[in-house]
C-alpha cells in the first residue's frame, strides 16, 4: 500500500505539518502528563481509524516504558481496570471530543467536570489541544491513506 500524496515530502504539506508540529511541542513540553498525552492519542487514533498514527503513538508509548497490557486495553479503557481515574478523565474527554459529529450536545458537562477534578486550568487547555491536534494528524493521514506498520520510535524528532 501506498500513500495517495507524498504529503511529507511536498513543499506545502510540509509547511502545515511544520506548523502542526510546533503546537505539539508546545504540548508535549506542557504539564500534562506524557503517558496521558500517548493514552489519548492512541483512542483518538483508534476511533479514527489512522492506522499510521496507531502504530507511531503504541510504539512511541511502548518504548517510553507503558506496558502491552494498558497498550493492549486503550480502546476498551471503560472495562479495564489499569488507568487511573485522572487518565480514564482525559480518554472521555478524547472520546467525545474526537466524535463530536456522533454527539448531538459535543461534549458533556459530565466528562468536562471530570476532567477539571484531575487537570489544572494549562492541563486541561493542553488535554483541548492535544485532542485537536491528534485529530488533525489522524485526518491528514486517513485521507492521504498514509501506510502503517513501519514506524519506528523517535523517527520524526
Amino acid at each position: 500500500m501506498d500513500a495517495r500524496l507524498d504529503y511529507f515530502g511536498n513543499a506545502l504539506g510540509a509547511k502545515v505539518l511544520k506548523h502542526i508540529n510546533s503546537a505539539n511541542k508546545v504540548l508535549s513540553d506542557s504539564t500534562l502528563p506524557h503517558t496521558t498525552q500517548e493514552l489519548v492519542k492512541i483512542r483518538a487514533s483508534q476511533i479514527n481509524g489512522c492506522g499510521f498514527c496507531t502504530d507511531m503513538h503504541t510504539k512511541d508509548a511502548a518504548h517510553a516504558g507503558e506496558t502491552a497490557q494498558r497498550l493492549n486495553l486503550v480502546a476498551a479503557w471503560r472495562e479495564a481496570t489499569v488507568f487511573t481515574d485522572a487518565e480514564r478523565a482525559a480518554l472521555e474527554l478524547a472520546e467525545q471530543g474526537t466524535r463530536l459529529a456522533d454527539a448531538a450536545g459535543g461534549v458533556d458537562d459530565e466528562a468536562w467536570a471530570n476532567a477539571a477534578k484531575h487537570y489544572a486550568e494549562d492541563q486541561l487547555a493542553a488535554l483541548i489541544s492535544l485532542i485537536a491536534i491528534i485529530n488533525a494528524y489522524n485526518r491528514i493521514n486517513v485521507i492521504n491513506q498514509q501506510p502503517a506498520g513501519s514506524y519506528q520510535p523517535g523517527q520524526f524528532g
